[in-house]
């Protein structure tokens, strides 16, 4: 059983038990369990406040002390909190009828006064004990943070962040909560003085199963599994002239870095969103621009070098290959052997086009999301970009499909297409022997081998991850592969898509 892991940390202040708390909710999760103790007045509840309103993102929220209600639970925008106190518990047997027993799934829980039913509380678990320091201020505590069981590398995980911030000169900033995406990074704001920076914490991928030829299905499609991909190529791209955001400090080892903010201004507009063409135009551009540009295949990268994976055949195959093990299945399609075969044969032949094509760096999530408008700056320049260490080098045509068939949001046909020639006459003006023809058949097989990938994906992440809110892309998705399958390239691929692919259901609106 893993030693539990232990770190002090003085908090003169309740603005020093906020940040503490709030670096500590940047590291967990659904899931988790925090245990607060410490003698009446120690400051449990301010603790357990100070997530909540964090993770809430609203500094009024109320918060009350559950002390006569022993739970209060939280619906809030990363995840769902319960927040108990068992001072008035007598008996470990009344924490089934207030819904502690057993803990609830997919939920953090914090706990006050947790001994008061010991043997209730998971092996899993971050104590946090609270004890006053009154000869560093009247408000002052100290607080021992002990990690058990698997929590006990969250707590070493704490105690590093920790460290990387007061070296980097912002312990005493404050935090706001960021909005995360899909994966295992965190993200907060801190604002010291009159600047705001952002926090990145990216911790070392899990592996998962070796499923795909003895690798795990991020090593085997070559999706970055610590920060250093990121810093590697946000350097690159800011040696062409792209708007990545400025590394301020950076620890490679555990996964931290401190950035420029690029700020919230997007690239659409509405409700429901849809682009701002001269923003999509500006973005269509730059990726003209770079593509027309020999790139390097590989980085600098702390004295060392970072080489850039080639999307090769077979990853972009595993990708493909979520849609039978997800999606089909959700759908009640699923495929017998014969017809397995006849799906990846399909592709692996259709997919020679694209490993003849000419290669180009793929940001691989250039969409709406990753996006920001930088108005103050010129050309392309005012393209922002924040998500791009998935880099990898492939067919030029598949970031053009990521912006004009965005996942997200809904692009018109004829935004598309105008945008798509956009990029063509750019690259013929740049490239005259640019052929457009092939350009435009390579944009649709990328466009059906993303959006197949991608019905895969958000029905793994609804059934395997819990996220169901991804399904409702599904449509949209399903849309922009009708488009993609309309190429003549494309006719016997259609076919079977036809005959062995079922549209998604159409998600209830609310």
């Amino acid at each position: 059983m893993t030693a539990p892991t232990t770190f002090a940390v003085a908090l003169r202040n309740e603005t020093a038990t906020a940040q503490l708390v709030a670096d500590l909710a940047l590291l967990v999760g659904p899931g988790d369990v925090i245990t607060l103790t410490g003698d009446l007045g120690a400051g449990k509840t301010a603790a357990a406040r100070a997530m909540i309103r964090y993770l809430a993102g609203d500094d009024a929220l109320e918060v009350p002390s559950p002390t006569f209600t022993l739970v209060q639970g939280y619906e809030l925008p990363p995840f769902p909190v319960m927040h108990a106190d068992l001072y008035r518990v007598e008996d470990e047997s009344e924490l089934e009828e207030i819904g502690l027993s057993p803990l609830p799934e997919a939920t953090l829980v914090l706990i006050e006064w947790p001994e008061r039913a010991p043997s209730a509380m998971p092996q899993d678990r971050i104590d946090i004990a609270l004890t006053h320091r009154p000869a560093l201020g009247s408000n002052a505590r100290a607080a021992d943070i002990t990690g058990h069981g698997k929590a006990a590398a969250i707590v070493a995980r704490l105690q590093a962040l920790r460290e990387f911030l007061d070296a980097s000169g912002y312990m005493e900033a404050t935090r706001k909560r960021m909005a995360g995406d899909a994966s295992t990074r965190s993200y907060a704001r801190l604002q010291r003085d009159d600047e705001i920076v952002i926090l990145m914490n990216s911790p070392q991928r899990p592996d998962g199963a070796a499923m795909y030829n003895g690798k795990s299905y991020s090593a085997a499609v070559h999706l970055a599994e610590n920060i250093k991909p990121f810093v590697a190529i946000d350097e690159g791209l800011r040696a062409q002239g792209i708007s990545a955001p400025a590394i301020h400090h950076c620890d490679l080892d555990h996964g931290f870095l401190i950035s420029e903010d690029f700020g919230t201004e997007g690239v659409i507009e509405g409700d429901p969103p849809r682009p701002i063409p001269e923003r999509y135009e500006a973005a269509a551009d730059l990726l003209a621009v770079l593509h027309g540009k020999t790139l390097p295949e590989t980085l600098p990268l702390g004295g060392q070098t970072y080489a850039i994976p080639v999307f090769d055949t077979e990853a972009l195959l595993i990708e493909i290959g979520l849609m039978p093990e997800w999606y089909l299945p959700d759908r009640n399609a699923p495929l017998d052997d014969e017809k397995r075969a006849e799906f990846f044969a399909m592709w692996r032949e259709l997919l020679q086009k694209a490993q003849a094509s000419p290669k180009t760096w793929i940001i691989r999530d250039y969409h709406s999301p990753n996006l920001i408008w930088l108005g103050n700056r010129t050309g392309i320049e005012r393209v922002g970009l924040i998500d791009f260490q998935d880099t990898v080098l492939g067919p030029q045509s598949y970031d053009v499909v990521s912006l004009l068939q965005d996942a997200r949001i809904d692009v018109p046909e004829t935004i598309e297409l105008t945008l798509l020639s956009r990029y063509i006459k750019a690259r013929r003006a740049s490239e005259a022997s640019f052929d457009a023809a092939g350009f435009a058949e390579l944009y649709a097989i990328m466009s059906a081998q993303r959006n197949t990938r991608l019905l895969g994906t958000f029905a793994r992440l609804n059934r395997r991850d819990g996220k169901p809110h991804y399904l409702r892309h599904q449509p949209r998705i399903w849309t922009y592969l009708q488009r993609s399958l309309a190429h003549p390239a494309l006719a016997h691929l259609r076919d079977w898509y036809l005959a062995n692919v079922p549209p998604p259901q159409r998600q209830a609106q609310g």
